[in-house]
């Protein structure tokens, strides 16, 4: 098996080009045997507060077809995140995008300062994905400040924990040390996606990487570059995944 974190530059107010590295990165992404590729926090619209209802998706958006697509040809699960429109309330969600076209999402149960003032938190969706061997549980950003989302996740039967964020780089520290913590804590994998760039004038932090579940780091990628960070699974070992540039 063979899992992914894409490592991405956003750019403000415009969806469709951000969809354009989002197909580019999953076609990338299947040329290398990738069961699942992950995004970051809000990836297709950007991190966006103020701003966010123009940009919101709601379940069935033709935008979300070429996706659908790409994920059936390459055969991958993909998370991409973006605002979520469902029955008058707005929410930061995350598309979970299988490859029979079906699509599921997943709420940010933990919001975060100023974004109580635009998003409602929900945790009555939380679908977990099943690829092989392995249970998939999803986390967005601040979720990961609350020591219960990991142990929800544990307790559901999770084998890997996926954290789609937007943290600063001087943030990362701290990022790095709860999910490896959580990691061995939980015994559980890890994978987390972050921005590199700048959405909402923000600098993204980069740094997207696995841990495996006694905690260690098993690879991750630099503070800037944009990317894909490929895992693959040999036996009972993560091990990075080298892909030739």
């Amino acid at each position: 098996m063979i899992i992914a974190s894409a490592q991405t530059r956003p750019t403000r107010f415009d969806i469709n080009k951000n969809l354009l590295a989002h197909y580019r990165l999953i076609e990338l992404a299947g040329k290398n045997g990738a069961n699942l590729l992950l995004f970051p926090e809000l990836s297709i619209s950007g991190y966006e507060r103020e701003r966010a209802g123009e940009f919101a998706f709601e379940p069935n958006d033709k935008r979300l077809d070429k996706l659908r697509r790409l994920s059936a040809k390459n055969q991958i699960v993909v998370v991409a995140g973006a605002p979520f429109l469902m029955a008058n309330n707005l929410y930061i969600g995350a598309f979970i995008i299988q490859p029979d076209e079906t699509i599921s999402v997943y709420t940010k149960q933990f919001l975060h300062g100023e974004e109580n003032n635009y998003f409602a938190a929900s945790a009555d969706y939380n679908p977990q994905i099943r690829i092989k061997n392995e249970q998939f549980s999803l986390a967005i950003c601040a979720d990961i400040n609350n020591p219960q989302h990991p142990e929800n996740a544990k307790k559901m039967g999770a084998t890997i924990y996926m954290a789609g964020i937007f943290f600063e780089p001087h943030e990362m520290t701290k990022a790095h040390l709860i999910l490896s913590g959580y990691a061995k804590t939980q015994s559980i994998n890890v994978l987390m996606s972050n921005f590199a760039g700048c959405p909402y004038g923000l600098s993204g932090g980069g740094k997207s990487a696995f841990w495996n579940k006694k905690g260690e780091l098993v690879a991750s990628l630099n503070g800037s570059e944009q990317g894909i960070l490929f895992i693959e699974k040999k036996g009972e070992n993560w091990k990075e995944k080298i892909i030739p540039r």
